[in-house]
């Protein structure tokens, strides 16, 4: 049986926070998929297919990943792509908190998916899209939290 990992999140814009935490799970997984998902409450700033590009375009070159944008349930998702692993990364003890009660969730839904967290390297732990995103709105230079495939396509805009 494969195992088959979701990283699910808005990725709004994919940093290298998301990166580090993908890059270091490869190994851990036989596919990784970077599940985009579409949360009706939050108004995004880059469109879905940005988002998707940008994955693609990162881990061109990795087999192992690839990228998706879902709706509803993640365990369900997972159903849907024979995932049985949740990758999750956490910055902080407040992250564990938040991510341990959507685990505590998921693990209610459905037994058989396990939630695996991993901890992002130190030098990322302040990288968070919402900063991100700030920086952009207001003209700043994100380039030292974004791949540089995102900070390139942003600066043709």
């Amino acid at each position: 049986m494969s195992r088959i990992c979701l990283f699910p999140g808005t990725f709004d814009p994919i940093t290298l926070g998301h990166v580090d935490i993908i890059d270091r799970a490869i190994p851990l997984f036989d596919k990784i998929i970077v599940g985009i998902g579409l949360n009706a409450s939050k108004v995004p700033m880059f469109s879905p297919e940005q988002r998707m590009q940008w994955i693609n375009e990162i881990y061109k070159n990795e087999d192992k990943v690839e990228g998706a944008v879902y709706e509803g349930l993640t365990v369900e998702y997972c159903k849907v792509i024979g995932a049985r692993y949740i990758l999750r990364g956490i910055r902080y003890v407040s992250d564990f908190e938040y991510e341990k009660t959507i685990a505590d969730a998921n693990r209610t839904l459905d037994k058989s998916i396990e939630t695996i967290f991993l901890t992002g390297e130190p030098k990322y732990t302040s990288v968070a899209s919402t900063i991100v995103r700030d920086i952009i709105r207001n003209g700043g230079d994100a380039a030292p939290f974004l791949p540089e495939v995102v900070h390139q396509s942003l600066s043709k805009k």
